[in-house]
């Protein structure tokens, strides 16, 4: 095997005093074990002593919550805050299996560095000033040789703040989120040249009070974005209609009164044909169009060969389902909304597919309307006192000169490809530090995630867990759980303003830290201690909250304060004059910034890659009890949940002689097969020509005891990945497999 400059290291290989423990030694929370157990008697029930504001930090929607400890001063249960508006005081399986991550002794424990022993690379156990003086004194020999510019930042979850205000001071902006480039960016640039806003996070949608909700690829239910679910069964129960475009019978198309189980590939026919029925049968909202909108003429040009008939040869939805459901939004209109979607990176033109469904929701008035999009407003929390950043002389933009110009985020593909040496490239990444997110699990494209990872400088990983990219640290940092530190406050945008506090229930286990001590101490050692004035989070949070008119001992009793809207504009569009922050100061219809950029102004429909004979198209998506693939080792969710499965037709099953249970492995079209096998699920609920199976298992660090080896990684079979040229997005959806069956991959490598 080719020697490599940093091997992957799997964290079980530290020595005796470290981590290598194994499943025997796990013990369930709550569990009883006699006197040494966390009660003293198998009968014995805790007696919840004290309650501690939280918010979770399971998944992105970040429900607020209450954690209850008991007398022995153990967390015992998560439950949500009446009060907040994400959760309405219910959590999801996630959220309340949070508690396990506290309990996971798989868990980081001590700082650990990298060193080479008798021609083999290891981790040893650290001291925290060890490391951290480490990590300080490669991080100024980058500034020094190649500028502070040459970092970067990968982020995921609320201590990201703390890391980015850190990397900032330091003197570089390359700071990305896995979330824009794989995940949401395309329904950002395109609902910005739309409406000259973006979606947010959580999503303004008003679902609440819609009469007509269309998922197309949405997931609602599986994803468990908490308030959403919460607010699609109030609708139902309301009476409204749901529209669920899916080539999979989810779990919303099965509360649905319209599936429509759509080729993959073709929604944008669909969406284009539904265009076209809304305008030529006078079916939008004129006078909401004749005040706000641009373009109209230019767009039913457009459509208009666009019937349902040419895109029922296309998409094989039925041409009469496609007037069908067209007539059912128009008769909710404006309390309609076609969801903008999550994970929206799918086949390479996903910006323009999001154009049109935000214009399909600008035809019928939606925006800016009750049920539709509602005005969201959050908190102004001033930033605590320090100097200003420094304006780096580079950007990770330099690396794609002239490209991506309507992005205003930074690409997590672009600082992976810009770490790869190039010539054709005037700036290079050197150095990354990755907080909270697993690389190879998040980033498609995994050899080129590895080839840039073995083209770094230095590696430094702060996480919980060790996942595979810790394998690859130089240097890695036990980050606590979210239940045992302070964190920044949640001032998420709202229908109103409020504040979510989180702070310990308990004291971090083992030697692990909070992020912001973590940055507190990195930035004394890199001369950076003006950005950190205050002498610990207690101080920096309590300064914010007496800026806002609370405090932290009012946060610390209440868990969440709400604050009075500044406008009564939450529905802003009802007639009165509103400009948009468009170049035509209108929603455009006809998008002038895109055509400015050499962009289609308009949608149009691009025939995609269809599977070879015997391939099928890999589909993915969520389970409600985890979230990528943080949640697979935790020991209160994996009993609900602890491996995946392929979706297969009884069709194709019947083809290949495939059964129920039956362990397969997945080849995709480039040749690369799964690590692991994975179970066939034999269902009419999947079309075809796809497979379907649920992200984030298959892992292959043996540290972690529960997840190892369980199911198989949809992230090893993308190695075919679209590039939006609008926005730099990774369309992954256009990877297929094929089954191989266990015996014939024994044979294989034998």
């Amino acid at each position: 095997m080719k020697k490599t400059r940093r091997d992957f290291i799997k964290i079980s290989a530290v020595g005796s005093g470290g981590l290598a423990l194994g499943l025997s030694t796990i013990k369930i929370a709550n569990a009883s074990d006699g006197e040494n157990g966390l009660f003293k008697s198998s009968h014995a029930r805790p007696v919840l002593q004290n309650r501690y504001p939280t918010y979770c930090e399971v998944c992105f929607w970040k429900c607020a919550a209450w954690t209850y400890t008991d007398d022995n001063g153990e967390i015992v249960k998560i439950i949500g805050n009446d009060e907040d508006p994400h959760c309405e005081g219910r959590l999801c399986p996630r959220g309340t299996g949070g508690v396990g991550m506290y309990h996971d002794e798989d868990r980081l424990k001590k700082p650990l560095i990298r060193v080479e022993k008798d021609g083999k690379q290891e981790f040893r156990e650290a001291s925290w000033e060890e490391a951290l003086d480490l990590v300080a004194g490669k991080l100024n020999k980058l500034k020094e040789e190649h500028g502070a510019e040459s970092l970067a930042l990968f982020s995921h979850g609320s201590g990201g703040k703390m890391m980015s205000h850190l990397v900032k001071a330091f003197g570089t902006t390359s700071i990305a989120a896995p979330s824009f480039a794989q995940c949401r960016g395309p329904r950002e640039v395109g609902f910005a040249a739309t409406f000259g806003e973006t979606v947010l996070s959580p999503e303004r949608t008003d679902i609440r009070d819609t009469r007509c909700l269309v998922l197309i690829g949405s997931h609602i239910g599986e994803n468990m974005h908490n308030g959403q679910v919460q607010e699609m069964s109030d609708a139902i129960d309301k009476g409204a209609t749901i529209i669920t475009v899916d080539p999979r019978f989810s779990t919303a198309a099965s509360k649905s009164q319209y599936w429509l189980p759509i080729k993959p590939a073709t929604d944008m026919a669909l969406l284009l044909a539904w265009i076209h029925v809304i305008i030529y049968e006078g079916l939008y909202d004129k006078d909401y169009i004749e005040k706000y909108a641009y373009g109209l003429d230019q767009l039913k040009q457009h459509v208009k060969n666009m019937t349902p008939e040419w895109a029922y040869g296309i998409t094989t939805i039925e041409p009469d389902v496609i007037r069908k459901t067209a007539h059912e939004m128009a008769a909710a209109s404006p309390a309609v909304i076609i969801h903008p979607g999550r994970h929206v990176t799918w086949y390479g033109d996903d910006t323009q597919r999001s154009r049109a469904i935000a214009i399909l929701n600008a035809l019928l008035g939606s925006w800016g309307r009750r049920g539709g999009f509602y005005n969201p407003e959050k908190v102004n929390l001033p930033d605590y006192p320090s100097p200003g950043y420094p304006k780096p002389k580079r950007t990770w933009k330099d690396a794609f000169p002239g490209q991506y110009k309507l992005v205003d985020e930074v690409l997590s593909t672009g600082i992976c490809y810009s770490s790869i040496p190039n010539p054709d490239m005037e700036f290079n990444i050197k150095a990354w530090m990755v907080y909270g997110t697993n690389l190879l699990a998040s980033l498609p494209e995994q050899e080129k995630t590895i080839e840039a990872i073995q083209n770094l400088d230095f590696l430094v990983v702060i996480d919980t867990m060790p996942m595979e990219i810790t394998g690859y640290a130089d240097v890695i940092l036990p980050e606590c759980t979210y239940l045992e530190r302070y964190d920044i406050l949640r001032a998420s945008p709202h229908r109103e303003p409020y504040l979510a506090l989180r702070m310990p229930a308990v004291k971090p286990k083992y030697d692990s830290k909070p992020n912001w001590w973590i940055a507190k101490e990195l930035g004394s050692r890199l001369g950076l201690e003006d950005y950190f004035k205050w002498e610990n989070i207690e101080e920096y949070l309590d300064w914010q909250l007496k800026k806002v008119g609370s405090s932290l001992e009012e946060m610390k009793k209440i868990g969440i304060k709400k604050f009075p809207r500044e406008y009564e504009d939450l529905y802003a569009l009802n007639g009165e004059d509103f400009e948009f922050n468009t170049n035509t100061g209108k929603i455009e219809l006809y998008s002038t910034e895109l055509a400015s950029e050499g962009f289609d102004p308009l949608p149009k429909y691009t025939h995609h890659r269809e599977p070879d004979p015997g391939y099928y198209r890999l589909n993915y998506g969520r389970a409600p009890m985890h979230t990528f693939s943080r949640t697979a080792n935790n020991p209160n969710l994996t009993d609900l949940m602890d491996e995946n499965n392929v979706w297969v037709n009884p069709k194709v099953a019947s083809i290949w002689g495939l059964k129920n249970d039956q362990y397969v492995y997945l080849k995709n079209q480039d040749g690369v097969v799964t690590s692991f096998p994975v179970k066939i699920r034999i269902t009419e609920r999947i079309r075809w020509d796809s497979v379907y199976m649920v992200h984030g298992f298959g892992h292959a660090d043996k540290k972690l005891t529960r997840a190892y080896g369980k199911g198989a990684s949809d992230s090893e079979m993308i190695t075919n990945v679209k590039i939006d040229p609008v926005m730099g997005g990774t369309g992954m959806r256009e990877n297929f497999v094929t089954f191989i069956t266990e015996l014939e991959k024994k044979e294989d490598r034998s």
